[in-house]
């Protein structure tokens, strides 16, 4: 890392050889600026303290993580203040609990370490973690505050062409070690390290430590306070403890409940054409029959239903035979058409309606006119509702309801997930 040749980052990688005065006077501002963070922000602090110092003059201009240990540059760690170390601590520790290296994925390398440390000192800052590091340019932008890595990535790489990748890239401010190896090595750091003794991490490797950092995280969190914690990190432990279904996992699930085969007569089996017993046969599967209503009063977007609807069609194309009612709603039903398997129509081109204020009893007082009972009942909200008595329609047939930009929304009756284009902090 180095944003200009004079940065105390470009300086430490020359050094290769430890000053054993300048380490030890580096560890004992380590170990001081983390009995800071205990008092401070003990979250932070019980994860920090948690990592093993970790001497890396050889390779690492600055500071890095892979879960269990600290490895710090030590000319670097004596330049910065002791909240300035605290910063990086958290820094560090924010990596490691949002698990960035495990959700790259197949995206740019460099772009995602960029978006990660825009995500991370955002956090940092909002939460006054010990003081912003001033000796070397890091990223931050108040714009980014409480996204996420993917939102945070798909901003810049779309708007790649105005921006100077390469400049944001030298003010990234740690060492993202992502880096795999084979097998296990000995040693301080407990990995295979390479020849400049950066360890190198297997796959099983990165995934016991995964295991590990969840268990830590929840326990912090515990001992910190529900105030003391990020919101990222809250969102993520939700996801610990009260595990979610994907919607594009419960969708299908809900949809195939519709289908029932009953054994009949009319259709002997095949398998008895040889024996003396006559058996029945299975009847044709019925026709998958649900009802769409997608909410257009609020944060549903025209790409959000794009992705919904093709959604949808994917799951109906795996079905021979299938009738699906969709309409779109605000304080009234809206432009309501009927798709089958053999109409020839494509469900994606349908065209929303409405926009104005939210009534969602205009959902059940429209089927009940139209005397429509689905198998299943989708609905797609933001489920902001006011006076809203679920009372009144619970009974009338099975509910399933997509719930976008409402993490804490549960619904009175039905099943339901929620919709996440974005993934997690």
């Amino acid at each position: 890392m180095a944003s200009q040749d004079s940065t105390l980052a470009e300086k430490s990688k020359a050094v290769t050889v430890t000053n054993p005065k300048i380490d030890a006077a580096a560890r004992d501002k380590l170990v001081t600026s983390r009995v800071g963070l205990l008092l401070r922000a003990p979250f932070f602090g019980n994860l920090a303290t948690r990592l093993k110092l970790v001497n890396a003059d050889a390779w690492c201009p600055t500071a890095a993580t892979e879960g269990r240990h600290f490895y710090y540059n030590s000319e670097f760690i004596t330049q910065l203040s002791l909240k300035e170390c605290e910063f990086l601590f958290g820094h560090e520790v924010l990596h490691v609990c949002y698990d960035h290296m495990g959700r790259r994925g197949d995206r740019d390398p460099q772009l995602w370490n960029i978006a990660d440390d825009y995500c991370v000192n955002a956090d940092l800052i909002e939460q006054r973690i010990g003081e912003k590091i001033n000796k070397v340019p890091i990223l931050y932008n108040q714009k980014y505050q409480g996204w996420s890595a993917e939102e945070v990535y798909d901003d810049l790489y779309q708007n790649a062409d105005k921006i100077d990748i390469s400049s944001l890239a030298k003010q990234i401010l740690d060492e993202h070690m992502d880096g795999q190896g084979e097998g296990q090595g000995e040693g301080e750091g407990d990995n295979e390290k390479d020849g400049n003794g950066r360890p190198k991490l297997s796959k099983e490797e990165q995934q016991a430590i995964r295991d590990e950092i969840k268990e830590a995280m929840l326990s912090a969190a515990q001992a910190a306070g529900a105030g003391n914690v990020p919101g990222g990190v809250k969102r993520l432990i939700k996801d610990l403890t009260e595990p979610t279904v994907n919607w594009r996992e419960l969708l299908p699930q809900q949809i195939q409940s519709t289908i029932k085969s009953d054994y009949s007569w009319a259709r002997p089996s095949r398998r008895s054409w040889h024996m003396d017993a006559v058996l029945p046969g299975l009847k044709p599967e019925e026709t998958v029959d649900v009802a769409v209503f997608i909410d257009t009063s609020g944060s549903i977007s025209d790409q959000d239903l794009k992705i919904f609807l093709s959604e949808i069609k994917g799951i109906m194309d795996t079905y021979t035979d299938y009738k699906i009612h969709i309409a779109t709603w605000d304080t009234e039903v809206y432009n309501p058409q009927d798709f089958t398997a053999d109409s020839g129509v494509d469900i994606r081109e349908y065209e929303p309606g409405g926009g104005g204020g939210t009534d969602p009893h205009c959902i059940w007082n429209y089927l009940t006119k139209q005397d429509l009972v689905p198998k299943k009942l989708i609905v797609f909200t933001d489920f902001c509702f006011y006076g809203w008595n679920p009372d009144e329609v619970r009974d009338y047939c099975d509910t399933v309801w997509i719930i976008k930009d409402n993490p804490e929304a549960k619904p009175e009756f039905g099943v339901w997930a929620h919709y996440d284009q974005s993934g997690r902090k």
